[in-house]
């Protein structure tokens, strides 16, 4: 193997600087406007933020480092049908604009697992849902974290554990100080550098290549451009069938999340959340395809360059494949590769930092104020407690990143299946109270739990197993023009970790790529069911054994149901039934009560005002709004 690469000053200035830049918003919201005094403030921004900035800070939470490195690698060894997810995406996105905006943003919630207790009046059932979001949220930062170290290590020779260390440490200041704010203008910043690093490895590698003709002629002759592949067997790796659904569920888990939840509830009105999901569906897509597209453009590249890194053995892992590229790429270019791991490191950032606002809210709103002791403490104790929240969330999540990186590939990929044993499930529980008048606690509890142990089960069952059908890799690319001797290519990775699993967006990229021929025998069946089916099941079995049971159970009473958390659609779907099993169904509910209730408020509220005559002193204190208000108080 070769000696490492080793930055270049431009190369350190680049990077130091966007750290410096995030960090430097994080104080500046801590010392303007309110200075983060308050939960409102700090957690979700006052509920007065702008759509825009907003919608950008929700794209770019959930496009990890982890995708920038997974998802090019895929298409780079298993062709473009992975591109197909994106359409799943793109569906989820277009129902949480029907289901979760207006579900969520009249409620004016801190904590999505708010809902859970407002729906089903049980504390149990949010308890459960907190625990599910908690863990999800610590085995994503943890996998996050552990990205950027291996790919800082292997182009610098820089410990993957301080670049952890430094990663967790620089969002933590900046999310603690700062709140939402800070997170969310910080996201605007790390955007901006995210995708000029994508578009400096596109623009390079496709005019290397011979111009966007040629690198799509190249990959369609090495087979890359598998678009479709409509098999509906369920234990192939990648189907359409499987990466539509998979990538649906796994939408719609990202919209009942903690860190959309924060950001529907930042902006002030209903209107400006809608705007905010109409930029963030389409800049979803694109983003996914330009990183789908980066695989295309290395494939093209190397095969233009005639010389394959992995079949040449200059990387031992795919997932190596894009800071490799980049070192190549630009290694007569200093601040080139800066920028990429700026990039980089911006992309763990974002995702982290936003993974850490969410846990401040959770520990604050669904832990702390449900502790009595705690129920009734002044602001500025609760604004207090949030920020030591993101400090602790910091720190495990660095324990979940060191232990990722001494377990190596085995744990990635289990880390990976677990995130989906808990989205699925969640998910479900989700969709059982918003569209289900009739799901009860025990359905509630019980389906969900099922849910996550059936998961679980199949998806550590999955990794352990040795006789699964590895699906092999496409052909590489040409060989007869790499350098015969490794060692004068200062430029090439050598990497401790031989396994680093993509999970984001449900990519899983691994080294095997040798075909079991051993059929499945037993149990081995039911693991052999492809991963990305795994959040399906989840919500089926949560949604069809909660309903059931809350069928045979007995629904919740009439009277314990508020309309405001249910969704009126399978009312009208079932408008044809019988009375009598409507009724029981609970899906005779009068959804028109709650808006005349509350324009039935709104109009005693005018007339009290219109009935009260304004005193003089009053009229002297027109303009000053807080001071009349207190006059009435």
């Amino acid at each position: 193997m070769a000696d490492i690469h080793r930055f270049h000053v431009a190369d350190f200035a680049i990077f130091s600087i966007t750290i410096l830049i995030s960090v430097s918003i994080g104080i500046y919201y801590a010392l303007s406007g309110d200075r983060q005094r308050t939960t409102s403030e700090y957690l979700v921004g006052g509920r007065k933020m702008s759509f825009m900035p907003v919608a950008i800070s929700l794209l770019v939470s959930f496009e990890s480092s982890i995708m920038m490195l997974g998802v090019p690698a895929e298409v780079y060894v298993y062709g473009v049908q992975w591109i197909m997810a994106n359409l799943g995406f793109f569906t989820a996105n277009l129902i949480s604009m029907c289901l979760i905006v207006p579900l969520i943003h009249p409620l004016q919630i801190t904590s999505i697992y708010e809902y859970l207790e407002l729906r089903f009046k049980s504390k149990a059932v949010r308890l459960f849902g907190t625990i599910l979001g908690v863990l999800t949220t610590l085995w994503y930062m943890g996998i996050v974290l552990f990205g950027p170290g291996i790919a800082l290590e292997a182009v610098t020779g820089f410990p993957k554990g301080a670049s952890i260390a430094l990663i967790a440490f620089a969002a933590a200041i900046y999310t603690s100080i700062g709140g939402l704010k800070a997170v969310v203008w910080t996201d605007v910043f790390q955007a901006i550098v995210m995708f000029s690093g994508c578009f400096a490895i596109l623009i390079k590698g496709t005019i290397y290549s011979g111009g966007p003709k040629a690198v799509w002629d190249i990959a369609e002759e090495g087979k890359r451009m598998n678009f479709f592949v409509f098999d509906l067997d369920p234990t192939i790796r990648h189907t359409f069938w499987g990466l539509y659904f998979g990538s649906l569920v796994r939408g719609l888990g990202f919209a009942f999340n903690q860190s959309t939840c924060q950001r529907i509830s930042s902006t002030p009105t209903l209107k400006d959340a809608y705007k905010m999901l109409l930029i963030t569906t389409p800049g979803h897509l694109i983003a996914l395809s330009l990183a789908a597209y980066e695989g295309v453009v290395a494939y093209s590249y190397y095969t233009a360059l005639r010389c394959d890194p992995l079949e040449s053995d200059q990387i031992s892992d795919p997932n190596q494949l894009i800071p490799f590229m980049v070192m190549d790429m630009f290694r007569e270019l200093p601040g080139m590769p800066g920028l990429f791991l700026a990039s980089l490191f911006s992309a763990s950032l974002s995702t982290l930092s936003t993974g850490l606002s969410s846990l401040s809210a959770i520990i604050l709103e669904d832990i702390v104020k449900e502790i009595p002791r705690y129920s009734a403490l002044s602001e500025i104790k609760y604004t207090v407690i949030a920020k030591i929240s993101v400090i602790i969330s910091a720190i495990v999540a660095c324990g979940v990143a060191y232990m990722i990186a001494q377990v190596g590939g085995t744990m990635t990929q289990i880390a990976s299946t677990l995130i989906s044993a808990f989205a699925g499930p969640l998910t479900g529980l989700f969709l059982l109270g918003a569209l289900l008048p009739w799901g009860n606690v025990k359905g509630a509890m019980v389906g969900t739990l099922l849910s996550v142990i059936l998961c679980t089960w199949l998806g550590i069952g999955s990794s352990f197993s040795k006789t699964l059908r590895k699906e092999p890799w496409l052909p590489a690319a040409p060989t007869d023009q790499c350098l015969l001797d490794n060692s004068t290519t200062s430029w090439a990775i050598n990497m401790t970790i031989s396994n680093l699993t993509s999970h984001d967006m449900y990519t899983t990229t691994t080294i095997e790529d040798v075909t079991q021929s051993i059929e499945p025998q037993g149990l081995d069946k039911m693991y052999s069911l492809s991963y990305t089916w795994f959040g399906a099941v989840g919500v089926i079995t949560a949604m069809v054994v909660g309903s059931t049971l809350s069928l045979l159970t007995g629904p919740m009473a009439h009277e314990d149901l508020d309309t405001r958390y249910i969704l009126p659609y399978v009312q009208k779907l079932t408008c044809c039934l019988p009375e009598v099993i409507r009724h029981y169904l609970r899906c005779d509910l009068d959804f028109t009560k709650t808006k005349v209730e509350k324009s039935e408020k709104s109009v005693i509220g005018l007339e009290l005002k219109i009935e009260k005559p304004m005193q003089p002193e009053e009229m002297v204190l027109l303009n000053g709004d807080d001071e009349v208000g207190n006059h009435h108080a």
